[in-house]
């Protein structure tokens, strides 16, 4: 209990000192929605020249980009700030968290809450809510749960992919462009209909990694579409199966990671 107590003042104390400037804080949070607005209308650009992409029209895709969005500026706000741990390790700032009686990834997490992308939350939940109610879904409750544990199993999916790739920074510490290609990547992955791709590039992204089942499968469910791929109904529930194991590989290639790290001696 007094371990969460402290990360209750640090997270407390973040929140006062981004809230104290109250005009740069209000031009941080209008700022902040322009990257999920502008992938939302490049959706909307495609389909000016098609009625469906990879067999999906508007409204189907829509359902996927609001799944994909709020699961990912989700985890951007809460663990997106895990991707300075390059600077914190090349500078050797690093050892001034190990030497705090606190988990380093906890306070790492804490250190900067970014408040000023709750707009990019808040659009991506709009979106989703207009898609959900424009799509023409036979509302049931095990939909509404889906949409729920979907949500909450893609958050901690991309959480997983930032800390995961951001871990690698103990080891090679300009290793952030490899980084980006799996979060950023992977959230434009997630944000189409996955028959739009195809090949090796398919099988890893949507199957390796787990991409797939992040918004493209439970989006058949809610939709009650068949997979043109061929995988059976259940994989619309995959969502929260698939961020265990991606949680368990972030957690080791953290720990290892830790475990082996070398102060700089700065």
């Amino acid at each position: 209990m007094g371990e969460l107590r402290a990360y209750g003042h640090l997270l407390r104390a973040q929140a006062r000192s981004q809230l104290s400037y109250r005009v740069s804080f209000a031009i941080d949070l209008v700022s902040n929605i322009g990257a999920t607005a502008l992938d939302v209308l490049t959706v909307f650009v495609l389909y000016g020249v098609t009625t469906a992409i990879g067999g999906f029209r508007l409204g189907e895709t829509m359902v996927m980009v609001g799944l994909a969005q709020v699961a990912f500026t989700l985890a951007d706000m809460l663990v997106g700030y895990i991707e300075r741990i390059r600077v914190y390790v090349r500078t050797g700032l690093l050892d001034t968290v190990l030497i705090r009686p606190l988990g380093p990834l906890g306070q790492l997490l804490a250190m900067d809450v970014p408040l000023r992308k709750l707009s990019r939350v808040l659009l991506a939940v709009l979106v989703l809510t207009v898609a959900l109610a424009r799509a023409g879904i036979d509302w049931t409750p095990g939909r509404a749960a889906l949409v729920a544990a979907t949500l909450i199993g893609g958050t901690a999916f991309f959480a997983s992919i930032f800390i995961g790739t951001a871990s690698v920074a103990f080891w090679w510490i300009e290793s952030g462009e490899i980084g980006n290609a799996f979060t950023y990547g992977g959230r434009d992955f997630t944000t189409y209909p996955i028959t739009v791709f195809d090949g090796a590039f398919r099988h890893l992204f949507a199957y390796g990694l787990g991409f797939g089942f992040v918004a493209y499968q439970p989006a058949l469910a809610l939709l009650g579409r068949a997979d043109p791929l061929g995988l059976p109904a259940w994989a619309g529930w995959a969502a929260p199966l698939v961020c265990v194991p991606a949680a368990l590989v972030a957690g080791l290639i953290w720990r290892t990671g830790i475990r082996h790290y070398r102060s700089t001696g700065s």
